[in-house]
Order: structure tokens, then sequence, then C-alpha cells
């Protein structure tokens, strides 16, 4: 008989308040919240930066995961059956033929890419976990506010019907390079997806508001949101009540309270 405790999950990571929508998960996450400060301290250089950037995505990675990825039966002898027959583990876990689809957001989303990468192998039937490549930047004006993205480079696989893709980029600020990238998921490749699903360990009320309106069904999860150019009495309200109000922004289009150029951080390369 299966073990009854086990036989149904019903794990959803703890979550911050907030009036974004049912869509938006900003993680309740007092340890990942005090190793993001250290990430963002100017202070913190390489090789610390790489390793707190993995360690956020690997606990993000696992919440995301659990909470979003199909569940199946599982049923596994263990060492102890060839003295007992009942020592089979008897429980829920993640449907191993799930397909899934982790994309690479040079450069900052490199890194990032990689450990859910490794983390989906470990899960899943490797067959079934695919890494795309994206290379694109912010494109701005003369005055410096971001316009779009600029796409240089893609190696993408082309099916997509029914895989749960995962885009999994630190900073999302202004939300137009996300934005692009879903266009192209949706609309440019064969088939659909099943889900996309953003992974951030910071996202900005405007980030928010562009992808949301561009792109409604998005999944959104974030380590930490970024309203620091709000008023006041703005900051005193549940994130979201004021959203007009909300400024996450600075004239450039950079996250502040944010962690600076993550991209150029992590490869000590200042172009």
């Amino acid at each position: 008989m299966p073990e009854s405790a086990y036989t149904k999950s019903r794990y959803r990571p703890p979550q911050v308040e907030h009036r974004y929508g049912p869509n938006v998960h900003l993680m309740d996450d007092p340890v990942a919240w005090t190793l993001l400060a250290r990430l963002c301290d100017k202070a913190t250089q390489q090789p610390e930066i790489g390793r707190l950037v993995r360690a956020l995505y690997e606990t993000l990675a696992h919440a995301v995961l659990a909470a979003e990825l199909p569940r199946a039966r599982l049923d596994v002898p263990t060492r102890m059956v060839t003295s007992n027959p009942e020592a089979v583990v008897r429980s829920t876990g993640i449907a191993k033929q799930s397909l899934v689809v982790t994309v690479g957001i040079a450069r900052a989303g490199t890194l990032p890419s990689q450990v859910v990468y490794d983390l989906l192998n470990d899960l899943l039937d490797p067959s079934c976990v695919r890494q795309d490549h994206l290379s694109m930047s912010r494109s701005t004006d003369q005055t410096g506010h971001v316009t779009g993205a600029t796409w240089h480079d893609a190696k993408i696989g082309r099916d997509m019907e029914g895989r749960i893709v995962l885009f999994p980029d630190p900073m999302g600020a202004t939300g137009t390079s996300l934005v692009s990238a879903l266009d192209h998921y949706k609309t440019r490749l064969e088939g659909t997806p099943a889900r996309c699903i953003a992974m951030h360990l910071i996202v900005t009320p405007e980030y928010l508001r562009n992808v949301l309106r561009s792109h409604p069904e998005t999944l959104v999860y974030a380590l930490r949101l970024d309203r620091g150019l709000s008023p006041p009495d703005v900051l005193t309200t549940i994130p979201g009540t004021r959203w007009d109000d909300e400024r996450g922004l600075d004239s450039h289009d950079y996250i502040v309270p944010g962690a600076g150029g993550v991209g150029e951080i992590l490869n000590n390369a200042w172009v």
C-alpha cells in the first residue's frame, strides 16, 4: 500500500503579499535575500559573484521546478528491498517525461540557465531537456532610455509544442528583452509552448507592467522586487497597490537599488 502522507504534494513556495496578480510570485526567503544583498554590495566581485549567482539560482530553480513541473507517482525499491519486500518508496515526485527548455540569455543569463539545465537533467529524462542560447542587448535612444532589444545571435531548437520554457535572467528591469524573447518563442517556432516562466533575482514594477501587458499568461518568479525610486508613502504600501506610482528604474533604465550591471560583473567585461 502507498504511504498516504506523500500521495499528493501541495507545495507552493512562500511569497510576499502583493497586488500584481496571480502570475507574479515574489519569494519570501530571508536566506536568499541575505545572499542577494551580498551580491548587490558594491564591494562584492569575482569569484564571490559567481558563487552567489549559482547559489541563488539553485534556490530559485528548486522552488520554481517544485511548484511548476508536472508531478507523477514514484515507486522506487530501496537497498533494503533484498531483506524487506516492503522497502519501496511510494510517493509523489516530478514527472520524468516533462518537456522543458531553459533559455540562456547572454551575458547575465548564461550561468543561471546552466544551473537550471543541470538540475533539470538530474530530475528528468535528459532527452526531454533542452538549453537554447540567445545573444541580445538593450537598444537605447540618445538620452539613454531603453527603446527595445537587439538580437545578435541565437541557437534555438524549433520544436516548442507542449514544452515548458524557462527564462532564468537575473535582472528584470524594463522587460523589453523578455518580451522580445517571448514574441519569438510563441510566434516564430513550431508548436505552442505549454507555459513560459521567467526566473529573476530582481524585478521592477515597470518590468512587471511591460511583460504582463504584452504576455499576460507569463509566470514571473523573483527573489526581490525593487521599487526604490517610489515616493516614501508608496513604499509603505503593499506592492502593487499603487502600481502606477511605483518606480524602480532611474533615468537610464537601471534598477534602484538594484545590483549594477550583473552581466558585466559576472564576466569582468565592461562593454
